[in-house]
């Protein structure tokens, strides 16, 4: 299944709807999506009153420097993991200032893959600090941009749904 672009559209402006209604702001922490979760958000004019900011840490240098994600964690579970997205997410709220941040890193192909983390694999993650993070992973089928394009769509609708039960 393809996100269309309609569907990545309408899940951002109901994500840029609630972060309104309820006075939030995000922030967010793209590795394999490259800002395309933040790009969405800023489609709308406005965007301004509510994303803050969207860090693209594609490298694992990049994760520890702008994010302080923990070299240890990088190596003992690498960088599509539980383990780095929630500190990601610990990470840009500390870094920006913001109530919610998203996270994101995954395989999106063609490359990279491996047995225990194929292409297709991402690792999400989205919250307000440690104790109140979800994460999840999932296995996306599809080439490069349709595992990438699934990825915004999930967790555009994974953190509407996070901040519709707070």
């Amino acid at each position: 299944m393809q996100a269309s672009e309609l569907a990545l559209e309408q899940a951002g402006d109901q994500l840029a709807t609630l972060l309104k209604q309820q006075g939030r702001t995000i922030a967010t922490a793209e590795s394999c999506t490259g800002g395309w979760v933040a790009k969405v958000l800023t489609d709308s004019a406005g965007s301004s009153a509510y994303l803050m900011a969207g860090l693209v840490t594609y490298s694992n240098e990049a994760k520890s420097t702008i994010l302080g994600v923990e070299a240890s964690a990088l190596e003992k579970y690498g960088a599509v993991s539980e383990a780095v997205v929630r500190q990601m997410v610990e990470g840009a709220i500390k870094a920006v200032g913001v109530d919610v941040a998203v996270a994101i890193s995954g395989i999106a192909g063609p490359g990279g893959g491996r047995e225990d983390k194929p292409v297709g694999t991402v690792w999400f993650a989205w919250g307000m600090g440690s104790e109140r993070t979800e994460a999840s992973v999932k296995r996306f089928n599809g080439d490069r941009d349709q595992v990438r394009r699934q990825a915004v769509l999930y967790v555009l609708q994974g953190v509407t749904e996070y901040l519709r039960k707070l």
